[in-house]
């Protein structure tokens, strides 16, 4: 059986407090923008969406998901 590796994002000096809300929401505009600036072909956007993955709850990811679709999110793409 293979072994799992399980890993976080790395430590942000933006983000020093152990509230990790807004490190969430920051990787995953990260991710979006670079989506949309280099394609969804790229794979230099793929240690965003590991870090907003690992750091956000679903519910949150899905409802940001739904938002984006709608052009209802809040955030800055």
């Amino acid at each position: 059986m293979a072994e799992i590796e399980l890993k976080t994002a790395p430590a942000d000096f933006r983000f020093p407090t152990t509230n990790q809300s807004r490190h969430c929401f920051t990787r995953y505009i990260e991710f979006h923008r670079c989506v949309a600036a280099k394609g969804e072909e790229s794979g230099d956007c793929g240690r965003f969406a590991k870090y907003y993955r690992s750091l956000c709850p679903g519910e949150w990811i899905d409802k940001w998901n739904e938002q984006r679709e709608n052009g209802t999110f809040p955030g800055p793409l």
